[in-house]
């Protein structure tokens, strides 16, 4: 006869600081889809909640990257966060984690390497994340994905800080020039739902550089950065 059974790792639990009070979430989240095809127990997989999970980490690093990297435009938000959300990147959460450990595969995943490899780590850590937030909701969500993201964060604080040309303009203005670089915005187009902007930089009364973008923002800081090496070369 098929059982259910629930799979309860603690120490994985101790691991993310956070308490299960539905166990059956957890045991979901880490059972791949070949455990269940070998028939011995009933149940279902970790692949809707591997859906939500998705969407969750998501949002939470976004709203991280927001928070965290104020300076940063539509489009560098958006590369920031592809970074943290890639495959690989989920798979390496997933190997601090231990996941490979207590995974719940079928035999055939077992003896080619299924606890290694990027897709299966990767969407076990989704599930994972999915299940904290059924269980627990957003708030508990959050502070597991941030403090799991904390070193990742701090690894790329520098080079994300690096991309900030407007402060960047701004220091090498005020300390080389005793000056401020203006901004004017030069020609838009589109509608509004599309709009592109073109921005142009003057310093002492010298127009530098120019940049175009999707948003205002977008538009200053390329125009930064070519106001920037333009000053530089000078």
């Amino acid at each position: 006869m098929k059982s259910n059974k629930t799979f309860l790792p603690t120490s994985l639990q101790k691991r993310i600081s956070y308490q299960f009070r539905n166990t059956q979430l957890l045991t979901q989240a880490l059972t791949h889809r070949s455990y269940l095809y070998q028939g011995t127990e009933t149940g279902e997989d970790n692949e809707r909640l591997e859906f939500l999970g998705d969407s969750v980490i998501e949002v939470v690093v976004s709203h991280l990257l927001l928070s965290r990297f104020r300076h940063l435009t539509e489009g560098g938000l958006s590369k920031a966060r592809a970074e943290f959300v890639k495959e690989g990147a989920l798979a390496s959460l997933a190997r601090r984690l231990q996941l490979g450990e207590v995974l719940r595969l079928g035999r055939g995943e077992e003896e080619t390497g299924g606890r290694e490899k990027d897709s299966i780590l990767a969407g076990c850590l989704e599930a994972l994340m999915g299940a904290v937030y059924l269980d627990g909701g957003y708030t508990e969500v959050f502070r597991v994905i941030e403090d799991l993201c904390a070193p990742r964060f701090a690894e790329m604080k520098g080079a994300i800080g690096d991309n900030d040309f407007k402060t960047r303009l701004q220091e090498y203005t005020q300390r080389n020039l005793n000056d401020l670089p203006h901004y004017i915005v030069t020609h838009e187009e589109g509608p509004d739902h599309a709009k592109t902007f073109e921005v142009a930089i003057s310093v002492g009364g010298k127009v530098y550089g120019m940049g175009k973008g999707k948003s205002k923002k977008e538009a200053e800081q390329r125009a930064a950065e070519e106001t920037l090496r333009s000053l530089q070369e000078d």
